[in-house]
């Protein structure tokens, strides 16, 4: 049997979001090389704050400054550490009650060894040099029993934006590969259900509505019809199209599951359900296993498809 074929994959972006007084404060504090917390209405003070008391749920007000020194109340060593994580040698990642606090702050602390760390151990904040009002502005902590940095002054901070990454292979059914490969040939594979004889492109290894193996390959043509449609006008981060362009469903003929891709080589407001299309590949020597070897679908200049034909796969 032929190996399923596999792809690394990243999904990213960057999250904006404000951060309300009391977040605004706490990071604000970072950005100066001080660390913030909030009385509850029990008299414990919270570091992190907290925007509600976790005992009445009212809003807390009274913000307590906290040195940047304190003691770790237990830890765990991360002897290999990841991409996007605060240290690239191993450090421990430590549940921290700073001195003034009642409450632990998660955190780095870049020990050394495993076998310099232990629950009580005295540590204090390593402060980045460059600091923007995150959490990191703190790269670390270190185990040591001097006295925390000097605060400095600075502007408040409002908002803040984290960057997300996310890194993972995916791997694709043996059904999938086969119509990966048949993509870099320049085919469109499908798979046919024994029992309903619906052609899924792409193709899926088991038909969702009888839930046997869809067994039957079924090379389809790279025309079909527009059965519903969008007319993208807002523009968005990433977007490789300037607007209006048109995403639309296209039914290939054969199949019984229409797909989303790009429709092109009109004006947007000329798409319309009943349209024929036919795919634009790009150059072969551009070709991969992938679904972007057809850059887009224009129109094929045939007759619009009768409502009849196309209705019951909407």
């Amino acid at each position: 049997m032929t190996k399923p074929l596999s792809a690394p994959l990243e999904v990213g972006f960057d999250y904006t979001r404000s951060l309300g007084p009391t977040l605004s404060r706490f990071m604000t504090g970072l950005r100066q090389r001080r660390v913030t917390g909030v009385r509850g209405s029990d008299g414990r003070v919270h570091v992190p704050p907290v925007e509600y008391d976790p005992v009445t749920a009212e809003p807390l007000t009274e913000h307590v400054d906290v040195a940047s020194t304190g003691v770790v109340r237990s830890w765990s060593w991360a002897a290999e550490p990841l991409e996007g994580q605060p240290l690239s040698t191993p450090f421990a990642w430590a549940l921290i009650q700073l001195d003034g606090a009642d409450t632990s702050l998660l955190h780095a602390v870049d020990a050394g060894s495993a076998e310099q760390m232990r629950t009580g151990a005295r540590v204090r904040a390593r402060w980045a040099a460059e600091r923007v009002g995150a959490i990191t502005d703190i790269e670390c902590f270190e185990i040591s029993d001097e006295p925390g940095d000097p605060s400095v002054p600075g502007d408040e901070v409002t908002m803040i934006t984290t960057p997300v990454r996310l890194h993972y292979t995916h791997s694709a059914s043996p059904v999938e590969s086969a119509f990966l490969r048949g993509l870099i040939e320049g085919r469109l594979l499908g798979q046919r259900c024994p029992a309903c004889g619906k052609v899924y492109v792409p193709p899926r290894p088991a038909c969702p509505t009888d839930g046997v193996p869809t067994t039957d390959e079924v090379e389809l043509p790279d025309r079909g019809t527009v059965t519903t449609f969008c007319i993208v006008n807002v523009p968005f981060l990433g977007q490789r199209i300037k607007p209006p362009y048109v995403a639309a469903y296209v039914l290939l003929d054969g199949a019984d599951i229409p797909f989303q891709h790009l429709v092109l080589g009109c004006a947007a407001d000329e798409v319309r359900m009943g349209m024929r299309v036919e795919a634009v590949w790009k150059p072969r020597e551009e070709w991969g296993p992938t679904m972007q070897n057809i850059d887009h679908f224009r129109p094929s200049g045939e007759p619009d498809a009768s409502f009849d034909t196309y209705s019951q796969h909407l």
